[in-house]
């Protein structure tokens, strides 16, 4: 990893997880390390809910850095997937201001996950670095959390672990 340029991190996590104050202080001192300098930041992300959008307000909104996103589907249906109205608003917000947007390849009648896990996969190999906010345990499903960190390390992409508990989901 070199200082030239500005430093792409991706993001890879999980929805809900415990202690979000705590693991935002984490993710914090990660950012912090990594972008020492003000170094210039990108954040490429899926802009899933829970740690996808933690870790993109803290790089746009907390450094000023800019938003690259990858989605696994069109945006329209991709929302469905989001719990709530405030949600899927906070969703479009983060389109709106995002440098670049695009959209995975639809194979025929794929699987959502396999949708979700082609753009995690988009995602690692656009990033320098991949921040995972992660309970160290298996994916609960295909290209989950412990999928996408192992598809980074098998690409020598620099992995930074923010351990998380989750008592739901």
């Amino acid at each position: 990893m070199t200082d030239a340029g500005p430093l792409r991190l991706g993001v890879t996590g999980h929805r809900q997880f415990d202690d979000v104050p705590t693991a935002t202080a984490m993710i914090d001192h990660v950012l912090d390390r990594l972008l020492a300098g003000e170094r210039e930041a990108i954040v490429v992300s899926n802009l899933a809910e829970g740690a996808d959008r933690l870790v993109t307000t803290l790089v746009v909104d907390g450094r000023g850095g800019h938003l690259e996103a990858v989605l696994p589907l069109p945006p329209d249906d991709y929302a469905s997937d989001f719990t709530s109205a405030e949600s899927r608003l906070e969703f479009e917000h983060w389109l709106e201001i995002a440098a670049a947007i695009e959209v995975v390849e639809q194979r025929g009648d794929d699987s959502r996950e396999a949708a979700y896990e082609r753009a995690g996969v988009v995602m690692v190999d656009r990033v320098d670095v991949l921040i995972a906010v992660w309970d160290g345990k298996p994916s609960r499903g295909r290209g989950g959390t412990a999928d996408i960190i192992r598809y980074a390390f098998d690409r020598d992409v620099v992995v930074e672990v923010v351990l998380v508990e989750r008592t739901t989901e």
